[in-house]
């Protein structure tokens, strides 16, 4: 268990190489990272008019794009009640329905790499069932749709181990590396020349005046002031094969996050976390399998199915934590012509795709004005703290 496995995303949608189209002149932009990010990132900016050169090391969607659980969420990482007792209610609002807005724009565009089954944000003991209870009222008070899930609500395969929850109908199931390479085939159509298997290892390599890192928890090396504020933290996930009974409609996560899990079209258990049985050591950027978290995540398939499945993929993927759980959008503080786009905290595929758009439209006049809240200087100086927080 200790080697790189393929996910069953990638298993099922095979990236075939894109062909290289040179630019016609020099690129006005250079991107580094050829996920989800990078991706929404090089499209837009095509769109805008800017010649546009985006570099991918493996594959597109061959890094943390292809390698997570498959959750499209609104929202942030940290609950909503956090987020309007730290930012006000006016910016979380504001935060949250513009999730909401980027979710819908995924949909078109994912085409059936995405449904809406909706999600169900579980309470594994009592502190969290109040936590819930909180971020339900926040939502529900802001005009957020949210529904309370009592205990003998909950499908009955959850009401052993779980007190209750929060339905949020609006929520997606992706098929990410789907998703992704759709992206990337749209944005080569707009006049992106696509590089895979094209490494940068250093900023000097490159030569367009604009260069943006769209790596989020990979890429450490090339800017160092980025190492020092979105730390690298490994996810690792198991598909089983089809199981024969649809046991789960909704997709669901509990405690904070670190345990999430859904059935998907062909009846396969997609399930990830338990990083915090082990929690130093997935403060990593080796994108490997390690038994303690593969033995925590059998042992939770049995507790959810009442026996173990078979299971036939297990891969792990690099995702980037901040600090303050916010992803950073803009330029890099002192370094000219350099802009970021990273540090979602377990949240990137909506706010990847979120955060690769608005990056572009700043960089062509457009800024957001949440652009504010994920503004890369709130961190950049920064003394990190002595472990990250739980995405």
């Amino acid at each position: 268990m200790s080697s790189e496995t393929i996910p069953w995303w990638l298993a099922e949608e095979a990236p075939q190489p894109f062909p290289r189209r040179p630019l016609d002149g020099p690129a006005d932009v250079e991107i580094i990272g050829g996920g989800i990010t990078g991706c929404a990132c090089a499209l837009a900016l095509a769109e805008g008019g800017l010649r546009v050169r985006l570099y991918e090391a493996r594959t597109v969607a061959g890094g943390a794009s292809g390698r997570n659980g498959g959750f499209a969420l609104r929202g942030g990482t940290m609950r909503y009640d956090v987020a309007r007792e730290s930012f006000g209610r006016e910016i979380a609002s504001a935060y949250w329905r513009l999730t909401e807005e980027y979710l819908d724009r995924l949909e078109p565009l994912a085409a059936d790499a995405l449904t809406r089954p909706g999600s169900l944000k579980l309470a594994a003991d009592e502190e969290e069932l109040e936590q819930l209870r909180l971020e339900h009222a926040a939502l529900h008070s802001d005009g957020l749709e949210a529904e309370w899930r009592p205990r003998d609500a909950l499908p009955p395969r959850l009401q052993t181990g779980f007190l209750g929850g929060i339905l949020q109908p609006q929520d997606g199931s992706l098929q990410p590396a789907r998703f992704v390479l759709r992206l990337a085939a749209r944005a080569a159509e707009a006049g992106v020349e696509v590089c895979e298997r094209t490494r940068v290892d250093s900023l000097e390599e490159l030569s367009a005046p604009r260069i943006v890192l769209a790596t989020d928890g990979s890429g450490r090396g090339l800017l160092q002031e980025l190492d020092e504020v979105i730390w690298p933290a490994r996810g690792q996930v198991v598909a089983t094969e089809p199981w024969p009974e649809r046991v789960f409609e909704h997709m669901n996560y509990a405690r904070d996050g670190f345990d999430y899990w859904q059935q998907i079209r062909d009846g396969r258990i997609v399930l990830g976390g338990f990083r915090d049985f082990s929690i130093l050591a997935e403060l990593t950027d080796v994108e490997e399998t390690t038994p303690t978290i593969q033995d925590a995540l059998d042992a939770f398939l049995v507790e959810l199915l009442g026996e173990m499945p078979a299971v036939a993929y297990r891969w792990a993927g690099i995702f980037g934590l901040t600090q303050d759980l916010l992803p950073l959008v803009g330029p890099v503080p002192n370094r000219d012509g350099v802009w970021v786009a990273g540090g979602y905290s377990g949240h990137g595929n909506v706010l990847g795709f979120m955060c690769g758009d608005l990056v572009a439209q700043a960089m062509l006049g457009r800024p957001h004005p949440l652009l504010e809240l994920f503004d890369p200087a709130r961190l950049i100086g920064a003394v990190p703290p002595a472990s990250a927080s739980s995405a």
